[in-house]
This record gives structure tokens, C-alpha cells and sequence, in this order.
């Protein structure tokens, strides 16, 4: 045996370990963590799953295994989000389950008992994944009897409902999204009362089945790949990590009230005021900066800055109002003095950092060591032609040439000619 099959036969020993616990930790878990418990649950399950797959696709093809067993990562931010992702959508494992084409594989592959087990849990994984995409089908929008209660029409009572032009299933979505002629309830097709128990049996046992299904890929790679012997448990990676660690990964956060008083809708509007403020940083300093010909980059740092303040918000504004009565509205107040000091001061700043040609010389000379000479403000004229600033004294005298004139410009004005430096050597600029 390889020692890249050793390495790979052992995480996926660990991985199924570590789904397992997970499975069994929902159940032990206190009810406030149950959730995330389930979340990881979810996610450890499908990387059993999708890593036994991949392993299984290179024992069939004589190929050597991946470095990295394919996990799905945990989201080092919005962690909340990620497990509310994690639960809609069951981690994913219906993504992972094996299709057509990786089970035509299995059956092509030379008879051998383990490969038929394995066979026998990817065909009960697809079972499941029809549950999942079928059990809904068997619902229809129907029209109740008038006469009878709504007891007896989802007993088989009543009508169904006449279905759209096109869709002649009345199981289609959009027959029950539009229901027709009065229909105004939903119930399971008359006659297919078994069919949908089955086929939501098979939907609820995916997570048995995907457990079964790696444990069957396991014991055929520890028998063909590890002559009989099982490795010890390898480097566990994903969210197996995180088993017994739900309040370290999602810790406990104040959730957002359904509905928000006064002071509370003040400080979630001073904070969106701060974003709004901040999100015109790119645009205010690229214009001074005369960067408008790189708008899609400025647009773009715009629309981080505003995506990262929504998520920071969201993530961080229902701590910021869980202070009761008016003391909920001093972050709010806060946020506005910032916004406020953000909003009017941006074009200052920016214009000080990004002065034009005749500004930087008023700074750097006009307004100092040139205020008391023939150079001074209100006695010269000034002229930019190609990068150079020229400025020439009404009462005549030596014109200065200073560079580089442009716009938006940090860099500061030097004397281009002898002339020029002689004339600020001698003011002692």
C-alpha cells in the first residue's frame, strides 16, 4: 500500500469518526447549541460523504488518491450565516450524493462483495435524493365540497383543482403556486398516500445512508488498498474539528428584535448614515485624485466598503440596542457625529493630499517664503502648459518654472531651471 493511500484511507477513518460524534452530539448538545450541533452535523456527514466518493472514483480508475479529501470550509466570518446555510440546505449532501454515471462505474467495475454493498448504499442514497426532488410532486391544490368537512375532503373529498394550461400535473409547482376555480387548501394526491410516505422516509434516512455508504467505501479501500488492515485515524479536517465546540464556533450573540423601538431604529439609522459616509471615501478621493478613468475600480472599493459595513451591522448591530429604553439610541448618536465628521471632512482632507498646481504653489511658496517678494499671491500670474507651472511676476522679474504640475498630484513643486532655483535660493525657500 502507498503511503498516500495510508494517508487517505486514514482521514476518511476520521472523518467518518468525527461524523458520527457529530450526529450523536445533536443529541447531547443543551437546546440553545442544538442548532449549530446540527449545523456541523450536516457538514461533517456530506465530507464523509464526498470524500469516500472521490477516494472510491480513484480505486475504480487505478489512480492514486487526492492529496486533500475534499471538505467544505468554515467560514472564518458571518459564522451565523454560514450555519444558517449549513441547515437549509442540509449541508449540502444532496449535492454530494453519487449520480448516475458514478454508479454505472460501480456496476462496471469486476463483482466483488464490498463493492456490492457499496453499490447497495449509493443506490439508497439516490432513492433519497428522488424523496427529495419527487415528495413535494405529490401534493395538489384541490377544491373542498361544500357540503362536507375539510376532514373529509383531505380524505379523498372534494376536487382537484383544474391545473394551468400546460402543466397538466397537478403536483407542478405552479399548479400549487396558482391553484385555480376556488381551490383553498393543499393536500397529498388521492391514491398516493403510500408513495409519499415512502418517499419521505427515504428523504428523512439520507444522513443514515450517507453514513452507511461511507463506511461501505471504507471497508472496501481497507480491504483492496490496506491489505485488511485499518489505519489509524488520520488529520481530521473541516468542520469535523468543530464537534463538542459549538459555543467556541457560534458563540451565543443578541438576535434582532421583530421589532425595533425609537432609540433602536435611530442607531441602526446612524449607522447606515456612518456606511453611506464611508462608502464615498473611494469616489471623493478618486475624483481629487483624477482617478475617474479607473471608475469600475473605484466602484468597486465603494461597493466593499458598503457590503462590509451592511455585514459588520448585521453581525454586530444587535448588541449595540440591547440597552434598554433611551440608552439604545447612544451608539446611534455616536455614529452620527462620525458620519458627520466622515461627510465633511473627506473633501478637505482630499483636497489638501490631491492639491492642484496653483494650489501646491500657494502652499508651498506663495503663502511662506514668497508672501513678502514679487511672487506673492496677488501679484503674479500663473500659467500650467505641459506639466509646468509658470509663474511670472506683474511687476516683472524672473519667471518661475515648477514641476511636475498635474492634478491630483502628491508630489510637491521643484524648480525645473537654474533661474527658478536661484530666485528661491535667494527668498530662502
Amino acid at each position: 500500500m502507498s503511503s498516500r493511500w495510508h494517508r487517505a484511507i486514514a482521514e476518511l477513518s476520521a472523518q467518518g469518526g468525527a461524523a458520527r460524534a457529530a450526529a450523536q452530539r445533536v443529541q447531547d448538545v443543551p437546546s440553545r447549541q442544538r442548532t449549530t450541533a446540527a449545523a456541523i452535523s450536516y457538514i461533517a456527514e456530506t465530507d464523509y460523504l464526498r470524500s469516500a466518493s472521490a477516494l472510491l472514483r480513484a480505486h475504480l480508475a487505478n489512480r492514486r488518491p487526492p492529496r486533500r479529501l475534499p471538505v467544505a470550509s468554515v467560514w472564518p466570518c458571518l459564522r451565523d450565516v454560514w450555519k444558517d446555510r449549513a441547515l437549509d440546505r442540509r449541508g449540502g449532501v444532496w449535492r454530494a450524493v453519487p449520480q448516475d454515471t458514478d454508479l454505472a462505474r460501480m456496476r462496471s467495475a469486476p463483482s466483488d462483495p464490498l463493492l456490492a454493498a457499496v453499490i447497495d448504499q449509493a443506490e439508497a442514497l439516490q432513492a433519497s435524493l428522488r424523496g427529495e426532488r419527487q415528495v413535494d410532486r405529490l401534493y395538489e391544490s384541490y377544491i373542498p365540497d361544500r357540503t362536507g368537512s375539510a376532514a373529509a375532503s383531505l380524505l379523498g373529498g372534494g376536487r382537484t383543482a383544474p391545473t394551468l394550461p400546460g402543466f397538466p400535473d397537478p403536483g407542478h409547482p405552479l399548479n400549487r403556486a396558482f391553484p385555480r376555480r376556488g381551490a383553498t387548501g393543499t393536500r397529498i394526491q388521492p391514491g398516493r398516500e403510500a408513495e409519499f410516505n415512502q418517499l419521505r422516509s427515504d428523504r428523512s434516512a439520507v444522513h443514515a445512508r450517507a453514513l452507511s455508504f461511507g463506511d461501505a467505501v471504507l471497508a472496501l479501500l481497507v480491504e483492496h488498498r490496506a491489505e485488511g488492515a485499518s489505519p489509524d485515524s488520520g488529520r481530521l479536517r473541516g468542520a469535523g474539528r468543530w464537534v463538542g465546540r459549538e459555543q467556541q464556533l457560534v458563540p451565543d450573540r443578541a438576535k434582532w428584535p421583530t421589532k425595533l423601538n425609537g432609540y433602536q431604529g435611530a442607531t441602526l439609522a446612524g449607522l447606515g448614515w456612518l456606511v453611506l459616509a464611508c462608502t464615498g471615501l473611494p469616489l471623493t478621493f478618486g475624483h481629487r485624485a483624477d482617478l475617474l478613468s479607473h471608475y469600475t475600480l473605484l466602484f468597486l472599493a465603494a461597493g466593499l466598503i458598503a457590503c462590509t459595513g451592511t455585514a459588520l451591522i448585521y453581525r454586530h448591530g444587535p448588541k449595540l440596542i440591547t440597552a434598554p429604553g433611551p440608552r439604545a439610541a447612544a451608539p446611534g448618536i455616536a455614529a452620527t457625529v462620525i458620519a458627520f465628521a466622515v461627510w465633511q471632512g473627506q473633501d478637505p482632507v482630499a483636497d489638501y493630499y490631491f492639491a492642484g498646481p496653483y494650489d501646491r504653489y500657494d502652499r508651498q511658496y506663495a503663502n511662506g517664503c514668497l508672501a513678502a517678494s514679487p511672487y506673492r499671491h496677488d501679484a503674479v500670474q500663473a500659467m500650467v502648459d505641459d506639466g509646468v507651472l509658470t509663474v511670472t511676476p506683474v511687476t516683472g522679474g524672473t519667471p518661475l518654472r515648477l514641476g511636475p504640475a498635474e492634478e491630483g498630484s502628491t508630489h510637491p513643486l521643484r524648480p525645473l531651471d537654474r533661474a527658478t532655483q536661484a530666485v528661491l535660493t535667494e527668498h530662502r525657500c
